[in-house]
C-alpha cells in the first residue's frame, strides 16, 4: 500500500496513476476527498485529518512509502506558508507513528532555507524537516512542470489567443527548463527504491530563454502577437488587473522572481523524455482553449448537492 496526498489533483494524480501502472495499490488523502475519483473505487480518499493527528496515524498505518505533494502556491483565504509547515510538520510525525517505511518528497528545484523566496524558502524547510524524521526518503525537485492539467502554459496560450500583444518580463533571456508531469510521476515511483537522502532534480531536455519559450508558443498556436518587454513591476500589475477581473490569482511577485532568477533550470543531466515542444504541437488544438483558474481549482470547489 502507498499514499499520495492530492491525487485528484496535478501532479499526484499522475503519480497515482504511474504506481497503479506498476501495480501499486495505492489511497490519497486529500482537502476534498468528495471531489470526483478519477480513479474510482481503485483508490480510496481520506481527509488530511492535521486537526487530528490519531486519524491521521490510522490513515497511514500500513503505508510503504509516502508520497507527499502537499505544498500551497501562494498564501490565499487565511492559509499562510507557515501554517503549511506546521501541516508537513504533522504529517510526517504521524507517518513516523504510523511506521511508515518511506517517504517521496516532491518539491522544487532551488528549494533552499537560505532563499529569499518564500515559496523556496518553504519548500527548503518541507526538506529539512523531512530529514529530521529519521523515515528513509528521497527528494524530487522538478522544474517547470507541464500536461494537460497545467495552469501557466495553458493562460499563457489562452492570453494568446485572445489578445495581440502578450509581455516579457525584463529582457526575457532568463532560462527554464520544463519537464513533462508523466516524466516526473515516472522518476518519483522509479525514486522510491533509491538509497535513502537521494536528492535529484526532474529536469526536461530541452532549455529555452523566457522570450523562446513564449515565441514558441506563439508559432505553434498561428497567432500574430507581439511580445512586448515591459518592467516586471508593470507585470506584476497587470497581472493583478486581469487577476481581479477573473477573481483568480494570475502570477505573483515571487513566481516572477523565482522565474527571473532562473530558479527553474538545473545543471544535473536531464531525466525527462518527452519534449515541451513536441507536446505543445501535439496539444495545438486544445491547450488555452479555456482559461484555468487557481483559485477555483483549489479553493472554492464544492460538492454538488
Amino acid at each position: 500500500m502507498d499514499t499520495v496526498t492530492g491525487s485528484f489533483g496535478y501532479i499526484g494524480k499522475y503519480i497515482t496513476r504511474r504506481l497503479i501502472y506498476v501495480g501499486r495499490q495505492v489511497q490519497t488523502i486529500t482537502t476534498n476527498p468528495d471531489k470526483p475519483n478519477p480513479f474510482g473505487g481503485i483508490v480510496r480518499a481520506f481527509p488530511y485529518h492535521f486537526e487530528n493527528p490519531k486519524k491521521l496515524i490510522q490513515t497511514l498505518t500500513g503505508v510503504e512509502t509516502l508520497y507527499n505533494t502537499y505544498w500551497i502556491r501562494f498564501p490565499y483565504d487565511g492559509q499562510s506558508y507557515e501554517d503549511a509547515l506546521e501541516n508537513t510538520r504533522t504529517l510526517f510525525h504521524c507517518a513516523k507513528e504510523a511506521g511508515v517505511g518511506r517517504i517521496v518528497q516532491i518539491s522544487v528545484t532551488h528549494a533552499s532555507t537560505s532563499s529569499d523566496l518564500p515559496y523556496y524558502h518553504g519548500k527548503g524547510r518541507q526538506e529539512e524537516m523531512l530529514a529530521e524524521t529519521g523515515i528513509d526518503y528521497a527528494i524530487i525537485r522538478p522544474t517547470l512542470v507541464f500536461g494537460d492539467e497545467d495552469i501557466l502554459v495553458n493562460n499563457i496560450a489562452w492570453f494568446m489567443r485572445k489578445f495581440p500583444i502578450f509581455p516579457v518580463f525584463g529582457d526575457g533571456n532568463y532560462r527554464l527548463q520544463p519537464v513533462f508531469v508523466e516524466d516526473l510521476a515516472r522518476i518519483a515511483v522509479d525514486i522510491a527504491d533509491a538509497p535513502s537522502g537521494t536528492i535529484m532534480d526532474a529536469i526536461g531536455r530541452e532549455t529555452f530563454t523566457y522570450k523562446d519559450f513564449l515565441q514558441l508558443i506563439v508559432d505553434t498556436l498561428k497567432r500574430k502577437i507581439l511580445l512586448v518587454p515591459v518592467p516586471p513591476s508593470a507585470g506584476i500589475l497587470m497581472g493583478k488587473i486581469i487577476g481581479l477581473f477573473f477573481g483568480d490569482v494570475v502570477l505573483t511577485k515571487n513566481e516572477m522572481r523565482g522565474l527571473m532568477e532562473e530558479n527553474l533550470v538545473s545543471d544535473q543531466v536531464p531525466n525527462g523524455e518527452t519534449l515541451f515542444s513536441e507536446w505543445l504541437k501535439s496539444h495545438r488544438d486544445t491547450v488555452g482553449k479555456v482559461y484555468s483558474s487557481e483559485i477555483n481549482r483549489h479553493f472554492r470547489w464544492k460538492p454538488e448537492k
